[in-house]
């Protein structure tokens, strides 16, 4: 009988968790716009050996050194989860590089959508009426911030916060499928596809590289901190809160980033950004909201 308030325990525990790992990506923005010459790709370069050395470390300890049975555990599932992270790594850098915080960090909003359709493709889980509805708000302002991005120039920086949401749904649906194991590997692999990746383009298109101590410092903080840390939070939350849950509240993310750059750089979006960012806001907290009724109605049914 202790079975129903545990699970409500763990994923009230979950919510938190993803919530302030979320937090913790949020500061992205702040920390692109603090590098003064490298590039997108130099950034992305250094911030994802910083997270494939961190995350291994904390994996070595948490695993006693046993690090080949955590990634064999955590199976083809990481190597997917992997693949979606190292796509949103190298979107959303090009994005905010391309485009201001706020209009890539709105579209990137459609992320929960995006996982819906999967988990209901891949997974086979039930999409709710409402998410669907809420899945046509969203492309709505979706499309008004890409138009306002066209006018403005920053076409492909919305191109490119789409990838990123193509790849975090198809992250927090891997996370879904590997649920009952320790997922945090995936972060590894997305490390060091990111480092793959990034150093090609670094090579073929002449940029080096070599930065400067400041960027460095900046590049391999943003790895530890923003993104390694909330890799460690959020699959830690992932265990208990289910897919769709899991991106909506993540993207608690989509409005701080914007937040942070205007308190500490003065950094405003536009009109139609800001008229798209609160439809897709709109959305999601709508979709929050009806899918938390859900979950307190099953929740109150007889053996629920």
């Amino acid at each position: 009988m202790s079975a129903i308030p545990l699970s409500a325990q763990d994923y009230r525990r979950g919510v938190v968790l993803v919530v302030l790992g979320s937090a913790c990506a949020s500061w992205l923005g702040i920390g692109v716009r603090m590098v003064e010459s490298a590039s997108a790709w130099q950034i992305l370069v250094y911030r994802s050996l910083a997270l494939a050395i961190f995350l291994t470390a904390f994996l070595a300890i948490r695993h006693q050194g046993r690090l080949p049975s955590a990634f064999r555990g955590a199976g083809l599932a990481a190597f997917s989860g992997g693949l979606g992270l190292a796509a949103a790594f190298s979107g959303i850098i090009l994005a905010i590089d391309n485009a201001s915080v706020a209009n890539a960090m709105f579209v990137l909003a459609v992320a929960p959508f995006v996982a819906a359709v999967l988990g209901r493709v891949i997974l086979g889980e039930r999409v709710r009426n409402a998410t669907w509805a809420a899945i046509a708000c969203a492309f709505a302002g979706v499309a008004v911030m890409v138009a306002e991005g066209v006018v403005l120039g920053f076409l492909w920086g919305n191109v490119a916060a789409l990838v990123a949401a193509l790849g975090y749904a198809t992250f927090v649906v891997s996370l879904r499928r590997g649920r009952l194991t320790d997922m945090l590997p995936l972060g590894v692999i997305a490390g060091v596809l990111g480092v793959v990746i990034a150093t090609t383009v670094c090579a073929l298109s002449g940029q080096g590289l070599l930065v400067s101590a400041h960027d460095l410092i900046w590049s391999l903080a943003m790895g530890v901190f923003q993104l390694g840390l909330a890799l460690i939070l959020i699959t830690s939350g992932s265990r208990s809160v289910p897919a769709a849950d899991m991106s909506l509240f993540g993207m608690i993310e989509v409005v701080l980033a914007p937040f942070w750059v205007w308190l500490f750089l003065g950094e405003t979006a536009g009109l139609l950004t800001l008229a798209g960012g609160a439809l897709l806001l709109a959305a999601i907290a709508g979709d929050a909201l009806t899918g938390m009724r859900a979950h307190r109605l099953a929740a109150a049914r007889p053996g629920g």
